[in-house]
């Protein structure tokens, strides 16, 4: 990278919606010939910033400057036209069509009124050509895998003469090998003067392929950093906002009974489980009334395991075991029968139902487990709904209103209690008190140690650091979509081991 005036500038950026500051006075420097990294956790403002660049939302205050003229974009195409070119997570382009008519939608070569298909497609090749990829042109674009899928949609935005390049999570669904490919193109535009920002949560890409990084924290914008000079442990410290000397020491958690956990008997042991683009392969086992933390950063796999443990995902790779036989998981039902509950982080699309009343949303569960055709009493359902209800607190305890008026602790109370009526043996739980009080985060917490202690597994999820070492038995650390480490959770283990695992992919 060469050092010169900067072609983008952000300065003094601030955004706001209805009861959210989304960016306050934050600003971003991108210049010629770089890669610059933007990494933030979940809410950091970074798509908000990214929208606020290319036009999707107007800023309430700040400038933008570009190649030293100050812009402002009312809509994307101002954006595109200006020479800031975006691809997303999400390939949007056409997949019925072919590679070369994707590259030129809206701008295909005509004679008179028609499209030159000759000189269209002569064209579309130059442009793979110079990316250097193997691709027939005339193919559809939904043939290609989805790593060239991607590398067509760079194609098309650097074909509109991009000043800058916008990549947000490019690599989430790609392997190693594909990643790389990505990578080597990255590398030949940042060479031929392009300004690229790469928007990842992968801390190993971002330490391969990016000169400098600016790091988001809660809409404020925490620093600029050559990534050379900037250890890993560091920049996740300034992700998460806390410095290893400052977490909170632990409450008097008793490190409990690690011993009769590990020779207790295995609820279900995975054996390098794994799903091409979503996670790498992984081998856990949780002993009956263990609680297994899973930590990393967002972005690191911890869902992407909880998904294929359940069976919402399906792992082309491995094998599961319950209880010593084999365990074959297809699907969520199959994970039902089995006793394996899972609580999804996302508990209002894919947990509660709002419309249903706390009753409906309750007994939906243990309805799956019988079937439509065998309905559960109503007097049955009016008994287990009141003992949840009383059990974890429900308020208001109104079994009747529907879910979607409660407070977003009691939501989660109330998915609980769905889960907790199946009786199962696994529970699992995805950033169960994440948004929600300090008082139901604590009855919560609760909840999970006197599930242990009754003989229940589970696994739990969290970007708090101290609740995953205040409640788990067992640490298991997430990195960039592999599981590095795994952590007794005895006397010797802090946040800072865990931490540390974390930035370097290797238990301390």
């Amino acid at each position: 990278m060469v050092e010169s005036q900067p072609v983008l500038t952000m300065t003094a950026i601030s955004k706001s919606f209805p009861g959210v500051q989304a960016l306050n006075d934050v600003g971003l420097r991108l210049f010629p010939g770089e890669v610059h990294g933007l990494m933030g956790e979940n809410g950091a403002g970074k798509s908000t910033l990214i929208k606020v660049l290319t036009g999707v939302y107007s800023h309430d205050s700040g400038t933008i400057g570009l190649a030293g003229q100050t812009v402002r974009f009312g809509a994307p195409m101002q954006a595109i036209a200006a020479g800031i070119s975006t691809v997303y997570q999400e390939v949007n382009l056409v997949p019925n069509l072919s590679v070369a008519e994707n590259i030129f939608i809206g701008r295909e070569p005509r004679i008179a009124s028609l499209i030159d298909w000759r000189r269209m497609r002569r064209a579309a090749r130059h442009l793979v050509e110079r990316l250097e990829l193997d691709v027939d042109v005339t193919a559809p674009l939904g043939s290609c895998s989805l790593a060239v899928q991607q590398m067509i949609a760079i194609a098309r935005a650097i074909d509109i003469k991009a000043q800058v390049l916008v990549l947000d999570e490019p690599t989430s669904s790609l392997d190693t090998t594909e990643v790389e490919q990505l990578f080597r193109i990255m590398r030949q535009l940042r060479g031929e003067g392009i300004a690229i920002l790469f928007v990842t949560h992968f801390l190993d890409q971002v330490y391969a392929i990016a000169d400098r990084v600016t790091v988001l924290r809660n809409g404020r914008l925490v620093g600029e950093y050559m990534t050379s000079e900037l250890p890993q442990l560091a920049l996740v410290e300034k992700m998460i906002g806390k410095e290893l000397e400052a977490l909170e020491s632990l409450e008097d958690q008793p490190k409990r009974a690690l011993a009769a956990i590990e020779a207790s008997t295995a609820v279900i042991e995975a054996s390098s489980i794994g799903r091409k683009g979503s996670v790498a392969p992984f081998s856990l086992t949780i002993h009956q009334g263990e609680v297994v933390g899973l930590a990393g950063l967002l972005g690191s796999g911890r869902t992407e395991v909880a998904r294929l443990l359940f069976g919402a995902d399906r792992a082309d790779s491995g094998q599961l075991t319950m209880q010593g036989n084999p365990a074959p998981i297809h699907n969520p039902v199959d994970a039902i029968d089995r006793g394996i509950a899972f609580c999804s982080e996302n508990r209002r699309t894919e947990g509660l139902v709002g419309e249903l009343s706390v009753r409906e949303n309750i007994i939906l569960a243990l309805q799956a487990t019988r079937g439509w055709t065998k309905p559960v009493p109503r007097r049955r359902q009016d008994e287990l709904v009141a003992k949840y209800i009383s059990a974890l607190d429900i308020r208001p305890g109104d079994p009747e209103m529907p879910v979607r008026n409660l407070s977003g602790g009691n939501q989660q109370k109330v998915l609980l209690a769905r889960w907790l009526i199946t009786e199962p043996r696994l529970l699992i739980l995805d950033e169960p008190t994440r948004g929600i009080d300090i008082g139901a985060k604590t009855e919560i917490q609760r909840l999970v140690m006197q599930l242990s202690d009754g003989g229940m597994a589970v696994l739990f999820i969290s970007a708090e650091l101290e609740e995953v070492l205040r409640l788990s038995h067992k640490i298991a650390v997430m990195r960039d979509r592999h599981l590095v480490a795994e952590l007794a959770n005895d006397d010797s283990v802090d946040a800072e081991h865990v931490m540390a695992a974390i930035a370097s992919g290797a238990s301390s």
